[in-house]
Order: structure tokens, then sequence, then C-alpha cells
């Protein structure tokens, strides 16, 4: 066992871990959430020091405020719907500019207790938009509404993670 400040620290969770990693980078995130509902903004604000990485977000519910808001096409929501990955992508991509961050989440879905459009519950996209370009997981999940909708704040953390861990620092930034 360590000794010092170390052996107090306690074990982090994802958001603490990214949040830590993205302030060591210089980096910023923000946020744009549909069935989230704004739970994955309160769990990256938790986090202490959160301040000098976590610049906003968008609680985007209706499916109108995501193409006014987070600037998601028209026609791709007309099309899609709201549940697609192409709209999960397009929502961290619009989330980023409107934010002015390096980084940005977003998260849509069905929580049920029906399903949406066609669309099954537990049917979730979680999405990142970064300097590197954008990535989208879909994802299954079982339970009730809580369930899916905390299991998909970790998922997007774990997303958000992977994309950072594997992205090289801006020069610019610094090294």
């Amino acid at each position: 066992m360590g000794l010092g400040a170390d052996a107090e620290r306690p074990v982090e969770g994802p958001a603490a871990s990214v949040v830590h990693s993205l302030a060591r980078r210089g980096e910023t995130l923000a946020t744009v959430e549909s069935l989230t509902g704004g739970l994955l903004a309160a769990t990256i604000v938790e986090v202490a020091g959160v301040s000098s990485v976590y610049r906003g977000g968008l609680v985007v519910y209706a499916t109108e405020l995501k193409s006014q808001l987070a600037e998601v096409s028209a026609k791709l929501l007309t099309g899609r719907g709201p549940v697609d990955p192409d709209v999960a992508v397009a929502l961290a991509r619009g989330g980023r500019r409107r934010c002015a961050a390096d980084w940005c989440l977003a998260t849509t879905g069905v929580a049920g207790p029906e399903p949406q459009g066609g669309k099954p519950v537990g049917l979730v996209y979680v999405a990142v938009a970064g300097p590197s370009g954008s990535a989208v997981r879909r994802l299954e999940l079982g339970g009730g509404r809580e369930l899916i909708r905390s299991a998909s704040v970790v998922q997007a953390l774990r997303l958000l993670a992977e994309r950072v861990a594997g992205a090289p620092r801006d020069p610019v930034d610094g090294a």
C-alpha cells in the first residue's frame, strides 16, 4: 500500500477518471443528452475540480430541439428519427461546436416504458466527437428506465475514456 495522499484517494469511477485525464491534457468537455435528461452532466459535475474541464451541455429531449439547439439536420431527424447512430454522432458534433469544447458526449435512445418510433426499449446510442473524429456505440440494455439511463451514462463515459486514451494531444495545447 502507498503512503500519503495516494493511500487516502478513493478508487476513481469512470467520470472522475475521464475528468482527471482531460484536465491533465488541458482539454474540455461538453454533453448533449436526450434519454439521459441531464444525468450524464450531473454525474460529470460531481467530480471535484471539474470546472477546469466541463464547459456545459444541452438537454434536448424534444426532437425539434435536437435540430434547433444541437444543430442536427432536420432532414436526418425526419428520415431516421431521433434514435439513430448518425443522429447520436450529429448531436456530439453539434454540441462540440455549440459549447466550444474539445470533446462532446451525446446520448439518445429509448428508456421506456414503451417502444418509441418502432425502436425497442433499451436501444441506446452513445457518441463522442473530439479532435480526432467521432465514434458511436450501439447499446442494447435491459431493465427499467433508471437502469437504462444509468448504464447509458457509464457506457458514454467509457467510450470517451477509450477515445481520449487513443488520441494524441493537440500540440498547440501543450505536450
